[in-house]
């Protein structure tokens, strides 16, 4: 059972959390992208996360067909099968889904679920994220109830948001967001416990924002403020009791020094997203590809080319062992190296 279900994905995070700890969840848009993190975490003994876009499914489905929550399916299905290849478990995760898309996204996704389920058959996805950051709070939260009680009747985690996460990620553009908005307040994060406990049964992540920002960034440009989790898990506790703390996405990590990640660790931090610098790790050797091999990639006057070099293996063997190598450098920078349930 290598996708893990409800009750070995809660082990997971249960056991990110005990032992400071985060999984690195790597946005995946194609077989050769999930075959590059699944090696990674097979190499490093750590369990992770898969992730899946509204663009990535879009893109996955087809340039024909268009259709991100049909790419996204696919996708899932794909993961399932090659998993079984691999000692470590893997949670499949659909990531920031605004709310203008939950009808054409999470809401399709939900129903595929039903129907698998009805027919016996496991759920394709561990969890799933809803950007209600754009809303107002009160109708954040709202919505994300709503969502959070559907996905506790199907067995699935609920990942959601309050505050803005900066920059520009798969189609969200946040770059021109006041100063203000990249900091998640501990007001914010105890109103946000106070709607989503009443949920029974319901299990979510949540991700706060400290000053996080998509996109590429030299360390030492993003300006975070760890401490905005400290304090805001010791509001939540204070009100509600230790049991209350939340489990802690990291969002838009590009750029962080290694301190401030591992600060982050320790304020709850069990889930951290990786995408931007997969992106062009995985891209980087197709450059190095095709500027060495300019004369044999393309047909230049009148010539045929060079079959081995524009042949995409040749090429797309080597971006899946580049991003194989970040993704396991992201599982020792969260500590994840070495921590894996599978078979314990």
């Amino acid at each position: 059972m290598p996708v893990a279900d409800y009750a070995t994905y809660c082990r997971m995070l249960d056991n990110a959390r005990a032992n400071k700890f985060a999984y690195p969840a790597i946005n995946i848009t194609s077989s050769s992208t999930i075959n590059a993190a699944l090696a990674a975490f097979s190499e490093a003994k750590s369990d992770g996360i898969l992730q899946v876009s509204t663009g990535g499914g879009e893109f996955a489905s087809g340039q024909g067909v268009k259709d991100m929550a049909f790419g996204a399916i696919a996708l899932a299905e794909f993961i399932h099968r090659v998993a079984e290849r691999h000692p470590h478990y893997v949670a499949i995760h659909t990531d920031h889904c605004p709310a203008d898309k939950i009808d054409k996204f999470m809401r399709p996704l939900l129903a595929e679920t039903r129907r698998r389920r009805a027919a016996g058959l496991p759920n394709l996805f561990s969890s799933h994220m809803f950007d209600g950051s754009e809303l107002p709070l009160g109708e954040n939260m709202k919505v994300a109830r709503e969502l959070l009680q559907e996905c506790a009747e199907l067995d699935i985690i609920l990942e959601v948001e309050a505050g803005v996460v900066g920059g520009e990620e798969d189609g969200v553009n946040n770059e021109h967001a006041p100063a203000s908005k990249l900091y998640t307040t501990p007001e914010d994060m105890v109103a946000v416990a106070r709607a989503l406990r009443e949920v029974k049964g319901g299990r979510y992540m949540f991700a706060a924002t400290f000053g996080n920002v998509h996109g590429v960034y030299k360390p030492g440009n993003v300006k975070l403020k760890p401490t905005i989790l400290r304090d805001g898990q010791q509001a939540v506790a204070r009100e509600f009791g230790e049991a209350a703390r939340f489990d802690l996405v990291f969002h838009g990590g590009s750029g962080s020094e290694l301190s401030e990640i591992h600060e982050t660790l320790e304020y709850g931090v069990v889930k951290m997203n990786i995408d931007t610098d997969t992106q062009y790790t995985y891209t980087r050797p197709i450059a190095d590809h095709m500027l060495k091999n300019y004369d044999g990639v393309l047909k230049i006057d009148g010539e045929v080319g060079n079959k081995k070099q524009y042949d995409p293996r040749s090429y797309l063997k080597a971006a899946e062992k580049s991003m194989q190598a970040r993704v396991k450098q992201a599982c020792a920078d969260l500590r994840s190296t070495g921590t894996s349930l599978f078979k314990r």
